[in-house]
């Protein structure tokens, strides 16, 4: 439940000033690096759109040609066939530019889903300290999926201008006046488009950031249902989650009004255009200055060249594309913890924490710590609620990064060590652990369990008193974790099963027999105190009995270290005793969490110390460490 600076600890509004423009560039980059993996099929959209829009030009002056030829009894100068060969040209155009665009699309919205995903899973805990949970999905659906279409608007929106150019073009060459009577109409047309693309830039971002606070409040909402149910609190909740949707359905009007405002305007002018362009076309055919055929070929024009609704729909999509990409790039540009490439020499694991300072919130939870465990040493970290616990557990291995001091294991800085060493050493187990996997034993071992890991894997469930009930189900080992209905503990315990297989020096358990009973809970200490002891084991307690049996014990008050000693040694200081006594008293039987489901008010959904005590926006930076 920590983050790893002070801008990442809470959720914070982008900075006034220059902010937006510098996110629309950065999110126009973004769109670029998307076209460019496309696997090419951008630029088939391209030549086929380019194909299209050409074909579309030629086919009035193919068509007029082909006008003044039968009507001069010339039917047999093949401009007939041209005409078919420009109409079979538009529609082979037209079928691949679709193709392309649906090609393109799918290519761009899937690199940029994996590119995503990829970098939250890489910020860990973070992502969900800078951003909602349900805020992030909606960026990783609808945000790509929009962001995703950027080649097709873009080049779409691009070639849509081109028929109008043209067109005057076209007007120019049959009759210059034809050329300067639509031109009269032309500022007034650009008017209205810019008016329109500005409209819906504005609007397009305000919809997406709105949508992402639905469902932010949504997957909140879920993460409580069992609080909500058991508080009575439904009607407040759903109107709660549903609070922002008079503002999106303002904001959906606003779509319509936009797009009825640009469609009333074009009805309005086009037809005046076309009018204009056949009066002073019919002057040029009586003056015999205009054939029929170019008569007929200036009308198809003037419509051409006015008819700028698909430009207008395009750069709507545009937007969509640029909102959806800034709104990604925002997510990727939350910089990720950089690693090392250096290895860790043989040693015991020994840890040692120099200086460490953590601030969250803008509060100073670990100021200045040191703290040494020698390696293969058990060391319980106890404290009052909001000492920083499950922060110094983060900082140990490298969960998260300190403002301040150092962390070396065997002498190494973590931030020197390669990512797959560093999660080679150090194994993880929470108090409310992600079964991720398709089996239960790909949950354990976080891979595919082939059969020589059985016996690795049989002895970590027996050492977490886990084995037993994976036994007893019809498919072992194999079973779907999704399947099986499981309390609170035996989640705990399935947890402390991965952690316990992990082959690293230093084991880390951040509350993870919390909810255990009391015969369960001794079983597992046994077996951290045994099986377990050539590794050097961080527990993060509450109960004085966990405490006990730990080899020292780190007393956490007022953001550093207090005393350093075995437990015993510290029992018989007041102050150390009260630690355990408001809290949780030592000789509570906690047996009653055996029978809880899985989470709290949920299942679980991940592993970082933010999962663990849940999301970072919901917890006061006086929680944030506990």
């Amino acid at each position: 439940m920590t983050t790893d600076s002070p801008a990442a600890a809470g959720r914070a509004a982008p900075p006034a000033g220059h902010a937006e423009p510098v996110i629309g560039r950065a999110a126009d980059r973004l769109l670029l690096s998307v076209v460019r993996r496309t696997g090419g099929w951008a630029l088939v959209l391209v030549l086929a759109a380019l194909g299209s829009v050409l074909a579309q030009v030629l086919l009035p002056a193919v068509v007029g040609s082909a006008v003044d030829s039968a009507m001069a009894g010339r039917t047999d100068d093949g401009r007939i066939t041209t005409c078919t060969a420009v109409i079979v040209v538009f529609i082979v155009c037209e079928v691949l530019s679709d193709l392309a665009a649906g090609r393109s699309s799918a290519a761009g919205t899937a690199w940029l889903r994996r590119a995503q995903l990829a970098h939250l899973l890489t910020l860990g805990g973070r992502a969900t300290a800078r951003f909602d949970p349900g805020d992030l999905t909606a960026r990783l659906i609808g945000g790509a999926a929009d962001a995703g279409a950027a080649a097709e608007a873009a080049v779409w929106a691009a070639l849509s201008v081109l028929p109008t150019l043209t067109s005057v073009v076209a007007l120019w060459l049959i009759d210059p006046w034809l050329a300067l009577t639509f031109l009269v109409g032309m500022p007034a047309l650009v008017f209205f488009l810019r008016s329109y693309a500005q409209d819906m830039s504005a609007l397009i971002a305000r919809y997406q950031k709105v949508q992402g606070a639905v469902a932010a409040g949504f997957v909140e909402a879920l993460g409580g249902m069992r609080t909500i149910a058991a508080a009575g609190t439904t009607d407040r909740e759903a109107e709660r989650v549903l609070r922002p949707l008079p503002e999106l359905s303002g904001l959906g009007h606003g779509f319509w009004r936009a797009q009825t405002k640009v469609a009333a305007q074009n009805a309005l002018l086009v037809p005046l255009l076309e009018v204009a362009v056949l009066s002073v076309a019919g002057f040029g055919l009586a003056a015999g200055r205009v054939t029929p055929g170019e008569m007929l070929a200036a009308s198809r024009y003037a419509g051409l060249g006015a008819g700028l609704g698909m430009t207008a729909m395009y750069l709507g999509r545009l937007a969509r594309a640029r909102a959806g990409g800034g709104r990604i790039r925002e997510v990727l540009a939350e910089p990720a913890a950089a690693y090392g490439t250096g290895a860790l020499p043989a040693g015991p694991g020994r840890l040692e924490l120099r200086g460490v300072t953590v601030r969250v919130g803008g509060q100073t939870l670990l100021d200045g710590l040191d703290l040494t465990v020698p390696g293969g040493t058990s060391l319980a970290i106890v404290g009052r609620s909001g000492t920083g616990k499950s922060l110094l557990a983060a900082v140990a291995g490298r969960l998260t990064d300190p403002h301040g001091g150092t962390v070396l294991l065997d002498g190494v800085p973590l931030p020197e060590l390669s990512h797959e060493e560093l999660r080679g050493a150090v194994g993880y187990a929470f108090e409310r652990p992600a079964l991720l996997g398709r089996t239960l034993g790909e949950a354990i071992a976080l891979d595919d369990v082939a059969e020589a890991d059985r016996p690795r894997l049989s002895r970590a469930a027996a050492a977490a008193c886990i084995d037993a009930f994976v036994e007893r189900l019809p498919e072992g080992y194999r079973t779907d974790p999704r399947e099986v209905p499981m309390s609170g503990g035996e989640a705990q315990r399935l947890g402390l099963a991965r952690a316990f297989a992990h082959r690293g020096r230093v084991l880390v358990l951040d509350d993870a027999t919390s909810s255990l009973d009391t015969v369960t809970e001794f079983k597992v200490s046994t077996a951290l105190t045994t099986e377990l002891a050539d590794r050097t084991r961080l527990i993060v307690a509450h109960r004085a009995s966990t405490a006990a049996r730990c080899d020292l014990v780190a007393w956490l008050d007022g953001g550093g270290i207090r005393r350093v000693g075995p437990h015993e040694e510290l029992w018989a200081l007041p102050e150390y005793r009260a630690v355990f006594r408001p809290d949780q008293p030592a000789d509570e039987d906690r047996s009653a969490d055996e029978d809880r489901p899985a989470g709290d008010d949920g299942p679980a959904t991940g592993d970082g110390p933010a999962d663990e005590r849940g999301a970072a926006a919901r917890t006061s930076p006086a929680e944030v460490g506990a």
